[in-house]
């Protein structure tokens, strides 16, 4: 795997330490799949704190998913940059018609732990490109889940998804996770990535940059809700309200949602 493929090791490592500990989600897969994986995690990238934030994160996208999931008829989800996430076991209840996507290498190795049915397939592609959306049939509608993706995507190369997906679909729904432009800046001196040899990211500082005629932002979302946050007691709900949940993470991470929208057909008699 190439750098930026090694950092699905850091949201599996966070969601496999609080599963363990009992916080915010039940994830036994990441736990079977961190216990059989051998790569070596340092530095940030294992600190209590980030595995916090991406078990959070992670529930976050979980119920957004499910929200979208039950107010839209013949959806099917895609899960862009899964990783070796289990969302699709986590949220296998919906019994929507499910997809996840990510580069080749990762979806070998994700073929190690997971196994195809008939609602569940994993694609390989880049998604850079639409070859990918070839693999799909339905065309009615998606909900797109994109966690710790669009920081690895340039602005161009994230619009050229967002009209690919569109293209593909009569209507879409699409949450997504964004550095903003100082935090990308900021990257480059304190980032967890950095343990995994990704030294290039992107920010995003204004949703609405990724807007189109058809694509349109509709509000930004809590990345850590009040009520996960009392999950954690004394000391470290404190500094975790300090470090993930305060003014300045506000300021380097945020949470958009987006839908497509049909354009306007004016008619009338010239």
């Amino acid at each position: 795997m190439d750098s930026v493929n090694k950092t699905l090791y850091i949201p599996l490592y966070g969601k496999s330490y609080v599963s363990k500990k009992g916080l915010f989600l039940r994830d036994e897969k990441a736990e079977e799949i961190w216990a059989q994986e051998t790569f070596k995690l340092k530095g940030k990238a294992k600190s209590k704190w980030l595995a916090y934030y991406m078990g959070i994160r992670a529930v976050v996208f979980d119920e957004w998913v499910k929200e979208q999931a039950e107010n839209k008829q013949e959806a099917v989800v895609l899960h862009i940059g899964c990783g070796m996430d289990s969302r699709s076991l986590r949220l296998e209840n919906l019994h929507c018609k499910w997809y996840d996507v990510d580069f080749p290498d990762v979806i070998q190795e994700r073929k190690r732990y997971y196994t195809e049915s008939e609602n569940y397939q994993m694609l390989a592609g880049d998604v850079r490109e639409d070859a990918w959306l070839k693999g799909i049939p339905e065309s009615k509608c998606a909900i797109v889940a994109m966690e710790g993706v669009s920081m690895y995507l340039s602005i161009e190369e994230l619009q050229k998804l967002l009209t690919n997906i569109c293209l593909h679909f009569e209507q879409v729904v699409l949450l997504m996770d964004c550095y903003s432009v100082f935090a990308a800046k900021m990257s480059k001196h304190k980032n967890p990535v950095k343990s995994v040899g990704v030294t290039k990211v992107y920010g995003i500082n204004e949703p609405t940059q990724l807007q189109s005629d058809t694509f349109i932002f509709v509000q930004e979302r809590v990345m850590t809700p009040k009520k996960y946050i009392e999950e954690l007691h004394g000391l470290e709900k404190f500094i975790f309200k300090k470090l993930y949940a305060g003014g300045l993470s506000k300021k380097l991470y945020r949470l958009f949602e987006y839908k497509k929208v049909e354009r306007l057909k004016w008619c009338g008699n010239h």
